[in-house]
């Protein structure tokens, strides 16, 4: 089969890319597979977007993220108006951290932006601050920048929206794994676990961590990948009642210049509400695709869940907890710190690089790809990352 363009990867930026190439005019392939059934015995690909929530906001100490973000939030609406359940949840979004010593920039540098930006926020430290938000216990010294209008997105909710907003326009998804991608001058062929082989004039790698799988670009991509475990504390139906005020946090503790983030209650496919946090202490490179699948069929790791628990207890002193369960993920930075949005060769186009902030804003980045893989100029597009290795 030929199209005009493959996008290899179904998840948040590959599926996103997918709607916008078609929305543009071309005939697109979207390969990829879909969640698989049970984590711990898949042999294939995974995805860092197989769960119910992802906090958003405007606000970052970045500019380029938070107009990345400002542009994909403008867009929730279409993409609710395409799903099945809920993309967007508007429960607030607060950003926390010290004013002064180590990890003071976070909160500094997240001020200059947003009022750069022109960002709309409401600021609170000391009595204020436990007045507005009784559930939180932050240490002396912190301050916190709330946004009304952020929250969480439901990121399998966002995927199945792009998908289908996608097959509207006329892509074909094949839920299956990419495993080799091959260059002649008249084309690149793309060839799948099930044996179907494509055609086309470009192709789009979008795989998030599996990037990196030497089968798919003329070149390794300049990513580094980290080992990453989520804590999940089940609270009862009461305890989310006095929690629905609760806001998305973001969380650069006394002491320490790494960020930890916590979402509110959110029911979960089992029936049950967790409370969510992440936040490892400590950096764990993941440098092979089998060193990946190892990883995501693992769940995590359960020391470090257990510390991540005490953490939040520790914040939130009145928290009924019933349990705590953990799961794994992956989060993906390049050089820069931005997006990698560039072409490896002729035909291929790389659209990777989270950074651990890329969920919220997967709209923009994959209609940034899209437009690369149309053969447009990003730097037309106003941002000042030049989304290069």
């Amino acid at each position: 089969m030929a199209c005009d363009v493959i996008v290899i990867g179904a998840g948040l930026w590959g599926s996103a890319c997918a709607r916008h190439l078609a929305e543009m005019g071309a005939d697109v392939v979207l390969v990829g597979p879909a969640e698989p059934a049970d984590g711990a015995t898949h042999s294939g690909v995974f995805g860092s977007h197989y769960d119910e929530a992802r906090i958003t906001r405007r606000l970052a100490s970045d500019r380029d993220w938070a107009r990345f973000a400002d542009v994909a939030m403008t867009r929730y609406p279409v993409l609710e108006g395409a799903a099945a359940k809920p993309v967007f949840h508007p429960v607030g979004a607060l950003m926390a951290g010290v004013e002064e010593g180590v990890g003071s920039a976070f909160i500094r540098d997240t001020v200059a932006v947003a009022d750069d930006l022109g960002t709309v926020y409401e600021s609170y430290q000391g009595q204020g601050l436990k007045a507005r938000f009784p559930f939180f216990s932050f240490p002396d010294g912190v301050r916190a920048l709330y946004e009304r209008d952020g929250g969480w997105i439901n990121p399998r909710a966002h995927v199945a929206a792009e998908i289908a907003l996608a097959q509207a326009n006329g892509v074909i998804w094949y839920q299956t794994e990419a495993v080799g991608v091959a260059e002649s001058a008249a084309h690149v062929e793309v060839r799948c676990a099930n044996g179907a082989r494509f055609k086309a004039a470009r192709v789009v790698i979008a795989c998030g961590a599996f990037s990196k799988a030497d089968t798919l670009l003329p070149a390794p991509v300049p990513l580094t990948s980290y080992a990453r475990t989520i804590a999940f504390l089940e609270i009862d139906a009461a305890e989310a009642r006095r929690l629905q005020e609760m806001p998305s946090l973001v969380y650069v503790p006394p002491g320490t210049d790494r960020d930890s983030y916590v979402l509110p209650p959110v029911p979960y496919p089992d029936g049950k509400t967790y409370l969510k946090i992440g936040g490892d202490p400590e950096d764990h490179a993941l440098d092979t695709v089998a060193e990946l699948k190892d990883w995501f069929r693992g769940g995590g790791d359960a020391a470090v869940a257990a510390m991540l628990a005490a953490q939040l207890q520790d914040l939130m002193p009145g928290l009924a907890c019933r349990g705590v369960r953990h799961g794994s993920c992956v989060t993906s930075f390049s050089p820069s710190g931005k997006p990698l949005i560039y072409s490896a060769s002729e035909r291929s186009v790389v659209l990777t690089g989270g950074n651990g902030a890329g969920a919220k804003c997967a709209d923009e980045i994959g209609r940034l790809g899209a437009i690369l893989a149309q053969g447009g100029d990003l730097a037309a597009q106003g941002y000042d990352a030049d989304f290069l290795p």
